[in-house]
């Protein structure tokens, strides 16, 4: 039986999330024993206090947030320990990190599918976490040959990661062109944005749309409007974290490599609930498409909901997202089977019937085709306990 330290901040979503994991995990292959310690312990006994109290709990491994520079001490008394890397990764022992460039490109890539042409990233420079995605998403634009407008705080204490200036972050945002999509490095940042917004006047998502990450439910439901996010397999990543610590209290600290938690999906509410084009024809396409995408959907379909020929529209339509039509549709089709085969315990011939499709090995081929696996493996990989 395992003895387990939690440093974790137990009221966000995601460090909910990575127990939630590491408890599955636990309940397959332990008994584990958990102490779960507020992180104010972090900073009232310090790293002294929290190895002395390990030591007397004979505790066999710690997960959690944990100060680069104290980081030795831990090493040096020979507990197994995983950071979550809340500030920048670590050199000395395994981390629980992300796909945060992956994140900002897939953020970019939901805008650009919106038609947008105007982009913004809101967040910290001096966080790994932050300054990783913000990278991604310009990377992704400025090879569509598109410019990043940044309001981005010099440097960041954990304990004002949830402030603002108001001033300061009031006259960029009436600052930027509209309308544009602002994607912020996470929810809390981007709750911020849609309360500036509404203190401005700016409207949401008209003017602003706000896409945050870790869709934290509570934090994106009390955002008016409710704010779209990124979600992430934190989940899995909390399995697998506990995997290896696992295999390390068994087999020692000598070999060990970071668990990466990947983005799964944007999941859109209010706040990005729009297609940021002049052109009615183009908008009223993009809004067939979406509202229809749980049919067996085809191109000539959408041609005929405007009073343009096929090749007119697929002109205007390629101009304004980068893609063809039957490309925008095969992306937004995988997207809605990634979700349902995440979100639900359907058969991948379940849900091809959900979607309208009445050939499900056509879709798993699609699917391969897209994401480089079967919607098997893909489940298995993305759901903790899988």
């Amino acid at each position: 039986m395992y003895k387990i330290i939690l440093l974790l901040d137990f009221a966000e979503e995601y460090s909910k999330s990575l127990m939630k994991g590491i408890n599955t995990y636990s309940k397959e292959f332990g008994p584990w024993i958990f102490c779960r310690m507020p992180l104010f312990h972090r900073e009232t006994v310090g790293i002294d206090g929290i190895l002395k109290w390990a030591l007397e709990w004979k505790a066999d491994g710690i997960v959690g947030q944990l100060y680069n520079k104290d980081i030795e001490k831990i090493v040096q008394a020979g507990i197994p320990v995983i950071a979550q890397d809340f500030k920048e990764r670590f050199a000395e022992i395994p981390n629980i990190t992300g796909g945060y460039h992956e994140a900002g490109q897939l953020g970019a890539d939901y805008f650009l599918k919106k038609g947008f042409t105007n982009f913004a990233f809101y967040g910290f420079n001096d966080i790994v976490w932050s300054r990783e995605r913000a990278e991604g998403f310009e990377e992704r634009l400025k090879k569509r040959g598109h410019k990043v407008h940044y309001f981005e705080h010099k440097k960041a204490r954990s304990t004002e990661l949830w402030y603002y200036k108001p001033s300061s972050l009031s006259r960029w945002l009436k600052s930027l062109p509209k309308p544009i999509s602002l994607m912020t490095c996470d929810d809390n940042q981007g709750q911020h944005i849609t309360e500036a917004c509404r203190q401005l006047g700016i409207r949401i998502p008209e003017e602003v749309a706000v896409l945050g990450v870790d869709n934290d439910e509570m934090i994106c439901d009390l955002s008016d409007p409710p704010l779209s996010s990124i979600a992430l397999d934190a989940e899995k990543g909390g399995y697998d974290a506990a995997k290896l610590l696992d295999h390390m209290i068994k087999h020692g600290t000598a070999h060990y490599y970071d668990i990466i938690v990947k983005p799964v999906q944007v999941i859109t509410r209010h706040s990005t609930d729009i297609y940021a084009t002049n052109d009615d024809h183009i908008a009223s396409s993009l809004k067939y498409i979406h509202q229809n995408i749980d049919k067996n959907l085809h191109v000539d379909e959408v041609v005929k909901q405007v009073p343009l020929s096929r090749r007119a529209l697929e002109k205007r339509f390629l101009e304004i997202t980068g893609y063809p039509i039957y490309k925008y549709i095969f992306n937004l089709r995988i997207e809605k089977f990634t979700q349902k085969l995440l979100d639900t315990d359907m058969s991948v011939f379940e849900i091809a019937l959900d979607m309208g499709l009445t050939d499900s090995k056509n879709i798993a081929r699609q699917f391969r085709q897209a994401k480089g696996c079967s919607p098997s493996v893909y489940r298995n990989r993305y759901v903790a306990g899988k």
